[in-house]
């Protein structure tokens, strides 16, 4: 028998590189649904639509592990009460298994669904490091009708902000008068360090006249914002994966390591609070998660 032909060595080092390349997609997908920066439906919804792309070829078994409190013996009973094999991968499912598996997601972690009424009072938040301010700028510079405001804080500048412009830089002493005065229409303590607030008055004055504001915060002020004024639109920003995010952080070179790691995981408990949220918009790029955003205004 003639001896079968080897494959180009080219051709095993490409197909190598490919199936390096999967592995470390298919261990982003499953960070993102882990730290909730995408939906278990979601990751679905890439399978199902390209059963051979890195989501189709994720494990079922890999993929409940993934979601938060699932772990190895609840995953187990969970594919016996659905009748899937653990070999499965996603995109091999059939097509009874995918409509129990989406009916048993979508009964225990549904999907948030956003509100029909809209506001022209814009709150957008998200985790640290998510691009929130350089979203709210470009929408500032290229949507005039959208007032942003300007916060106030205890926090020194970082390189290139300038005062009134980008904050209101204030010391603690001041920052007390303002709440004194009830002067903020919000204002929390970040990262247990730092105070940030909404001043009242100019959100007060450009509602009035009739323009569309929008308030780049954090998450405890937009939840103080949503008690005080309940008809305001909140948006959640989103990076696209988390890894994007921790480089985001890293590569800023703003903060030290302890800070980093505290932002970290800050950062977690942000991302699992996003279905407080009317909307979630992706910062994939600046300008098109931008106008998605303006696009939100009443």
């Amino acid at each position: 028998m003639a001896e079968r032909p080897h494959p180009p060595e080219v051709d095993r080092v490409a197909a190598s590189r490919r199936a390096v390349a999967v592995r470390r997609e298919r261990a982003s997908l499953k960070k993102d649904v882990a730290m909730r920066v995408i939906s278990p439906q979601e990751l679905l919804r890439r399978a199902w639509a390209d059963p051979d792309s890195a989501a189709g070829s994720l494990r079922i078994t890999d993929f409940l592990t993934a979601i938060p409190a699932i772990g190895e013996n609840k995953r187990d009973r969970i594919l016996a009460d659905l009748d899937i094999s653990p070999v499965k991968r996603l995109g091999g499912l059939g097509s009874r298994q995918r409509v129990d598996l989406q009916a048993f997601l979508d009964a225990r972690l549904p999907e948030p669904q956003p509100r029909s009424g809209r506001s022209r009072l814009l709150v957008l938040a998200g985790p640290t490091a998510v691009g929130k301010g350089t979203v709210a700028a470009h929408i500032r510079d290229n949507h005039p009708e959208i007032m942003l405001s300007v916060s106030a804080t205890t926090r020194s500048p970082r390189p290139g902000e300038v005062d009134g412009e980008h904050y209101y830089f204030v010391d603690d002493a001041e920052f007390d008068r303002l709440i004194a005065a009830d002067a903020l229409l919000e204002w929390a303590t970040v990262h247990n360090r730092h105070r940030y607030g909404t001043p009242r008055a100019p959100i007060d004055a450009a509602l009035a006249a009739g323009r569309t504001v929008l308030l780049e915060i954090d998450l405890q002020g937009a939840r103080q914002v949503r008690s005080a004024a309940p008809d305001a639109t909140l948006v959640f920003l989103l990076p696209p994966s988390w890894d994007e995010l921790v480089d985001r952080l890293v590569g800023r070179g703003t903060e030290d390591a302890e800070e980093r790691a505290r932002r970290l995981r800050t950062a977690r408990v942000e991302l699992a609070s996003q279905g407080e949220f009317d909307f979630r918009v992706v910062n994939d790029t600046v300008p098109r998660a931008a106008a998605e955003v303006a696009a939100l205004a009443h």
